[in-house]
This record gives C-alpha cells, sequence and structure tokens, in this order.
C-alpha cells in the first residue's frame, strides 16, 4: 500500500512481481500517456519549474498545503493536518513524476503488463487537486489490461488528505478489504 508518491512506488513494486496484493491510494502518475490536469499544474507546477527542486527536500506553505491536500477539508482540520503532519518532502521523487512523459532515463517506470503483478487497487479522492481523476483513471486504464485484478475506487467528498483526515478509516477499511480478498489470513 501507498499513498502519492508511494502509490506510485507500489505499482512499481507490484509491476516487478514482489506483491501478493497492491493498493495505491492517489497514486503519483504513471509516465507515458499520463493526464495532467489545471489543478495538478497549479499545486506541483512551481517546484517543477524550479531548478533549485531537484535532490533537495522541499515544503509546502500552509495556503500550498490547503490547495494541494486539503481543499476537501474546513480550515480547522486543515491547520490541524498541516502542523502535525506536513514535512519537507523529496523534489526528486516530484521531478521526476512531473516530468516522466518527456524524460526516457526516469526512475519512475511501471511495468503494467507484468502478468505475476497481482491484485491491484486505485484509491481516489474524488476532489484531489495534487492527483485528481484524470491522473488516478489514466493509470487504472493503463494497469486494467493486465491479467490480474485491477479495480479503481472513487471516495465522495475527499481531497488528497484522505490518507490522514477525519476520514481516513473508510479508506483503510476499503483497502483491508480489497487485500482480504485476495490474500489468505495466516492462522494465529
Amino acid at each position: 500500500m501507498g499513498h502519492s508518491t508511494g502509490g506510485l512506488l507500489a505499482q512499481m513494486l507490484a509491476g516487478r512481481g514482489l506483491s501478493a496484493a497492491t493498493v495505491a491510494i492517489d497514486p503519483g502518475s504513471l509516465p507515458r500517456r499520463s493526464a495532467s490536469t489545471a489543478p495538478t499544474l497549479r499545486s506541483v507546477g512551481p517546484f517543477l519549474l524550479n531548478a533549485r527542486t531537484r535532490g533537495r527536500a522541499i515544503t509546502l506553505t500552509f495556503d500550498q498545503f490547503k490547495y494541494s491536500w486539503a481543499n476537501a477539508l474546513d480550515e480547522k482540520e486543515a491547520k490541524e493536518l498541516y502542523d502535525t503532519f506536513h514535512v519537507a518532502g523529496s523534489g526528486t521523487s516530484l521531478v521526476q513524476m512531473g516530468t516522466a512523459n518527456v524524460n526516457p532515463w526516469t526512475e519512475s517506470k511501471v511495468n503494467t503488463e507484468n502478468p505475476d503483478r497481482g491484485p491491484l487497487l486505485i484509491i481516489e479522492g474524488e476532489n484531489d487537486h495534487t492527483v485528481p481523476w484524470a491522473i488516478a483513471n489514466a493509470a487504472y486504464k493503463r494497469q486494467r489490461h493486465n491479467p490480474g485484478v485491477t479495480e479503481i475506487v472513487k471516495v465522495p467528498n475527499r481531497g488528497h488528505a484522505l490518507t490522514i483526515d477525519h476520514g481516513w478509516q473508510e479508506v483503510a477499511r476499503i483497502a483491508l478489504d480489497f487485500v482480504k480478498r485476495f490474500v489468505p489470513a495466516k492462522p494465529s
């Protein structure tokens, strides 16, 4: 399981046949025919245009966080999440995902054809600005050609913070139910 960049990494591992079941939540975009949207460009565009982003840790202001992560939340919860969870992230991975369609050397490649990929669920927040439905659905459309089970779920009225906001338990339940369908529980 992985969220955002972690969702892309989870798909990369699954594409190498290293996963019994995979859940990609608001996953970073796959190279080749990935969609781009105005909200995504507003969320990550300033970092992609800044040459100093590569190789550095980058941080969001509260206003950037509110737009990119917490746009589906009220101001109070957005501020609580920012104060509790926001940390600097890798500029390198953001630049690689953002330029994957034009960079043939990107490390953010996913083997969507490996028959050993296993079952894959993509979970998407309906109001996500960072990884909007168009991007998650583009990943689903590429992955659905794999012989393994491929499913997508859109969680209504949720943004990119759906793994840490007030409704995270719903997302966890969707993910766990999917995994339980395909990975047998070990006897205790």
